[in-house]
């Protein structure tokens, strides 16, 4: 049971910058992707950010703000934020798929999941 555990969340000013990260207890051997997710209240979960082995993917909201990254020997995954705008404030979550079929921003796609760690981005 490949368990993950997010970090480095907190509060910061519209324009300032955060890493997160998420430590694996293990990489699932077959996973094809890992992904972050945010979740704003009253919102939908939607897909931030995801390292496959297909590519890299940042959705459109972020592209030239966050940069996805992994260390494998480390087992963790990194979500680089800058420019953070208040629109940024969420809970974070990562999420590993071991389905070679996944789609990086499906959520249904992931079957391991963190707990969250919370982005607050104040104007």
């Amino acid at each position: 049971q490949v368990q993950l555990v997010e970090s480095g969340g907190g509060s910061v000013q519209a324009g300032g910058s955060l890493r997160l990260s998420c430590a694996a207890s293990e990489y699932p051997y077959s996973v094809y992707c890992m992904g972050w997710f945010r979740q704003a209240p009253g919102k939908e979960r939607e897909g931030v950010a995801a390292i496959c082995t297909g590519g890299t993917y940042h959705t459109g909201s972020v592209k030239g703000r966050f940069t996805i990254s992994q260390d494998k020997a480390k087992n963790t995954l990194y979500l680089q934020m800058a420019s953070l705008k208040p629109e940024d404030t969420a809970m974070y979550y990562c999420a590993a798929s071991v389905w070679g079929g996944v789609r990086p921003f499906n959520l249904e796609d992931y079957g391991y999941w963190g707990q969250g760690t919370q982005v607050t981005v104040s104007s």
